[in-house]
């Protein structure tokens, strides 16, 4: 018999994942596109306004003295800052949602911030170099991490009991930096002072590149164990029997999230918001999480918080404010809505 042969329906490739692949292409495109012009925005406004053109040409040493310091010195890593701590929680909130399989979980609610802040002002308070300050940071999202497992884990880590003790952890750890900073020398409480609302101020390039070099190598590691990531979302039985040792990936995994999220604080502080707001936005307009959603997390979460530093330097009438205050009003309601869904009974009527 000649001519053509019918394929099924059932047995024709199906074009959904090229087209996501490509929706996630263009918001990767457009989200680098706008973190661009933000940073070009970024570096010319301030109190020596500067046109595009001549602070670009500034950021790369030339032009003139005056308008190279100021780029290089103050301007330049402020933004650094923005974009790798910005990265890290958008990536650390997309790690930890699909890893409890939990909208609330974030390092903000489950109290990893607020330790990564303690462990920052205790290792400032010995006097250590900045380029330490990551380690410490390190330690206390870990310590927070410890905390939450002691409280939280024993009668089940559901959505109610994560959420309160995340939030009591957040609040015991920042009582202590409070009482630190409180308890400080007048030279030490004003460096200190930021890791209590998060704040962008003052970055150098000493805490910029170590935090830039340690957050490579920790978004290294989430590309790199997201396969299992995969694996795990398939349910705990599927990963066994696939081969994947269930409770090493996931502590791996989650050493990796509060990494990302501890270093992010070491720059900035208990930044509220963003590391909870990011995994939301990506799923909604890029549909389910794959390595392209979690890259595309990466740059919203950059985008998200050099944007909100942008509308406390420039548009709000208040000078000084750290940029934890605009994450913070945003992620409160936000917070709520999230905790209404989740509580609301299930419509079991239709089942």
């Amino acid at each position: 018999m000649t001519g053509l042969v019918e394929v099924p329906v059932a047995a024709r490739p199906s074009s959904a994942p090229a087209r996501i692949r490509r929706r996630v292409l263009l918001l990767g495109a457009l989200a680098g596109a706008a973190l661009a012009a933000l940073s070009v925005t970024a570096l010319t406004l301030g109190q020596m306004p500067m046109e595009a053109s001549v602070a670009v040409r500034a950021l790369f040493g030339l032009g003139d003295q005056g308008d190279v310091f100021v780029v290089q010195e103050f301007r330049a890593p402020r933004i650094a800052a923005a974009l790798i701590a910005g990265a890290g929680l958008g990536v650390a909130g997309s790690l930890l949602q699909r890893l409890f399989r939990n909208p609330l979980a974030s390092p903000d609610v489950m109290g990893i911030t607020g330790g990564a802040s303690f462990g920052s002002v205790v290792l400032l308070a010995t006097g250590a170099s900045a380029s330490f300050i990551p380690l410490g940071a390190l330690g206390g999202g870990l310590l927070a991490a410890l905390l939450l497992g002691v409280f939280a884990w024993r009668s089940g880590l559901t959505v109610t009991r994560l959420v309160l003790v995340g939030l009591a952890v957040q609040a015991g750890l920042a009582a202590a930096v409070n009482l630190m900073v409180v308890r400080f020398p007048a030279e030490l409480a004003g460096a200190a002072l930021q890791w209590t609302t998060g704040s962008l101020y003052g970055r150098t390039w000493t805490e910029v590149g170590a935090a830039a070099v340690a957050g490579a190598v920790a978004l290294a590691a989430a590309f790199v164990l997201h396969r299992r990531l995969a694996v795990l979302d398939l349910g705990d039985e599927s990963a066994g029997a696939l081969g994947i040792n269930v409770s090493a990936a996931r502590l791996q995994l989650l050493v990796t999230a509060i990494a990302l999220a501890s270093l992010a604080a070491a720059l900035t502080g208990p930044v509220a918001f963003v590391a909870l707001a990011v995994p939301h936005l990506v799923r909604f307009v890029a549909g389910p999480p794959t390595a392209a959603t979690t890259a595309l997390s990466c740059l919203v979460g950059a985008v998200l918080l050099l944007s909100s530093d942008l509308v406390v330097q420039h548009l709000l009438p208040v000078e000084g404010l750290p940029v934890g205050v605009v994450t913070a009003t945003l992620g409160a309601p936000w917070l709520l809505v999230l905790m209404i869904r989740q509580s609301r009974p299930v419509n079991r009527s239709s089942v």
